[in-house]
């Protein structure tokens, strides 16, 4: 129970914050932001806002009731996750048109970016209703702070398809664009992903691998994508991750030494040509698209 001392603490914080003057309309959606790790990231908005709506549409209200019951909040809760999001959106839109508030959240960030919460936006807005954003943490903005990419922009994936054809073609379109891009991974397959940019990206393409963040054994490691592989069998997966693999370095005109095109060459007729490229890769120091094209170039000639 808390004192008569933090309760006046609280309610000073929320005056200084202006949060007495600010407006609160009905027949709303509030989409807000959690903490991604750190529960003291919360925002003093989010937490007025959670407390003072009908209802909270969860992710996994499990975890949604053990934050609100670390901030003392007594807020109705209800599942709204993936496989059911097009279901509830419905449920949501009758609270509504009776001039109910909604706030969304999921289990940690920002609700709609990679986590459920786009598809019950559009239809509220669909319907005529307000959608009102609630700032707060998000992985990608987090990481990005402390990554230290080239200041030009960078192209948000999210999550890449888990099958590993699906994953290698997408990596393989990413890394041929010269712009910044931006991962999340699950520790189970991280692995996975690390040793498809070793083989895939320009050895010199700097990476950023950010793990845990905003908690106790945050870690950020910045590594050549030339040493990938071998970081990655002794690194021991856990917990979330954001891979953030930065502007592709000016490119040089390739060029191969004699010595080299000869062996290549051999390589490449007793073996399929993708296979050769890795393997010649390896060797050289080059990309494997690289020598993958000039073994293509060389057949073609």
């Amino acid at each position: 129970m808390q004192s008569k001392s933090n309760q006046w603490s609280e309610q000073l914080l929320m005056q200084m914050a202006g949060l007495d003057s600010q407006t609160f309309p009905d027949s709303a959606l509030y989409i807000v932001g959690l903490p991604i790790g750190n529960a003291a990231d919360i925002t003093l908005r989010a937490l007025w806002v959670l407390a003072s709506v009908d209802i909270i549409a969860a992710e996994d209200t499990r975890e949604t009731k053990k934050l609100l019951e670390r901030f003392s909040i007594s807020v109705p809760t209800v599942s709204v996750r993936e496989h059911n999001e097009i279901a509830q959106s419905n449920m949501i839109i009758e609270r509504l048109q009776k001039g109910e508030k909604v706030a969304m959240v999921t289990d940690a960030g920002t609700p709609a970016v990679s986590d459920p919460g786009a598809r019950l936006v559009r239809e509220v807005l669909s319907h005529g209703f307000r959608v009102i954003p609630i700032p707060g943490a998000s992985a990608v903005v987090t990481a990005l702070s402390a990554a230290g990419l080239e200041p030009s922009g960078f192209h948000f994936v999210g999550f890449l398809p888990p099958q590993a054809k699906a994953r290698h073609e997408a990596l393989t379109s990413l890394l041929g664009q010269k712009e910044s891009f931006v991962l999340y991974e699950a520790p189970h397959r991280i692995k996975d992903v690390l040793k498809d940019l070793a083989s895939l990206a320009q050895p010199q393409r700097r990476v950023v691998v950010a793990r845990e963040l905003t908690k106790k054994f945050e870690t950020f490691t910045v590594v050549m994508a030339s040493e990938l592989s071998e970081w990655a069998k002794s690194h021991d997966p856990r917990g979330e991750y954001v891979i953030l693999v930065d502007e592709a370095p000016q490119a040089q005109e390739f060029q191969l030494e004699e010595k080299d095109k000869k062996w290549i060459k051999a390589l490449a007729s007793a073996m399929p040509t993708s296979k050769a490229a890795a393997t010649a890769a390896k060797i050289v120091g080059s990309s494997r698209e690289e020598i993958y094209q000039w073994i293509l170039s060389e057949k073609k000639d």
